[in-house]
């Protein structure tokens, strides 16, 4: 099935085009330019460089190795997207995933479509591109919109028209960016919807934003419970339970740490104190694949 991909080869390869180009291909009206530029050549991965503007900073292992293995079986289907760059070297417009997998299995050469781009449209490509996948995490697609915003300058009308996404569809991502980072990790690792963010985001209170993130996870709250939850929480309703032993004095070591501790694991991170500077760190786990998690990061 990788055979049915047209590719435009050069009799003696694209190196041997390139080194015969007294200048460099800079833009289409170039020498060779249109035997370049347009065209989909099988380009050698080791001519090509990562995206420094990737908006995905996660590549999930496993994914990518089913496909390397699909890689392996069929070929690469869809080609990459690169930019030409000095000589013969390219950067990667779109397809980081398939030139990974085609790296993991040990391939050689890639086929990849060519264009030419300065950085402010590498960069808006790129970030163009992220927004229309289909496996982004919901806090992964309002980062992408927030950097349309501050580095391409687009407002949240010109970006609807650009993505071609509703401007309040727009709008409801970019609130989930003032969650607290703790209920943004749980959305990123799957353990909240986009649902859930949108119904924590009207509590602004950022410690009862995790006391409802908690009980989420705990109860196994729907959207909808947790709409309600909220709901009773802003007009009063919800009655917080009091502690009837009397607490040992929190250190300030203990509170300036513990906030660090839960944004690195991604969970409010409970103290249990002893007395005379002494507790326990407890780390809660909502899952076995949270569990394993929690276990990368104490290696």
């Amino acid at each position: 099935m990788a055979k049915a991909i047209k590719k435009q080869a050069l009799g003696r390869g694209l190196s041997a085009l390139l080194s015969e180009t007294k200048s460099d291909i800079t833009s289409a009206s170039d020498k060779n330019a249109d035997k370049v530029v347009g065209n989909i050549l099988e380009i050698e991965l080791d001519f090509i460089e990562v995206n420094p503007y990737q908006p995905r900073t996660y590549f999930n292992e496993e994914a990518l190795r089913e496909l390397a293995s699909s890689i392996q079986e069929l070929g690469v289907i869809q080609p990459i997207t690169v930019r030409k760059l000095e000589g013969n070297r390219f950067q990667l417009v779109s397809g980081e995933r398939r030139f990974r997998a085609s790296k993991l299995i040990g391939n050689t050469t890639i086929p990849a479509y060519i264009r030419i781009a300065n950085d402010q449209e590498m960069l808006e490509m790129a970030l163009v591109e992220n927004i229309q996948r289909k496996d982004l995490d919901p806090i992964e697609v309002a980062l992408t919109y927030q950097r349309l915003i501050d580095e391409i300058d687009l407002t949240q009308e010109e970006m609807s028209k650009r993505v071609g996404k509703k401007r309040s569809t727009i709008t409801n991502y970019l609130r989930l960016l003032k969650l607290d980072p703790i209920v943004q990790t749980g959305m990123r690792d799957g353990f909240l919807s986009m649902g859930h963010g949108r119904a924590i985001i009207n509590v602004e209170n950022p410690e009862d934003q995790l006391a409802v993130y908690e009980q989420i996870i705990e109860q196994k709250l729907s959207v909808r419970q947790t709409e309600e939850l909220v709901k009773n929480l802003k007009e009063g309703t919800v009655v917080k339970e009091k502690k009837t032993i009397k607490e040992v004095k929190v250190p300030e070591f203990v509170n300036t740490g513990i906030k660090s501790f839960s944004e690195y694991f991604g969970h409010k991170i409970d103290v249990k104190l002893s007395g005379n500077d002494k507790g326990k760190i407890i780390i809660p786990f909502h899952s076995e694949e949270d569990f394993n998690r929690l276990k990368k990061l104490l290696k």
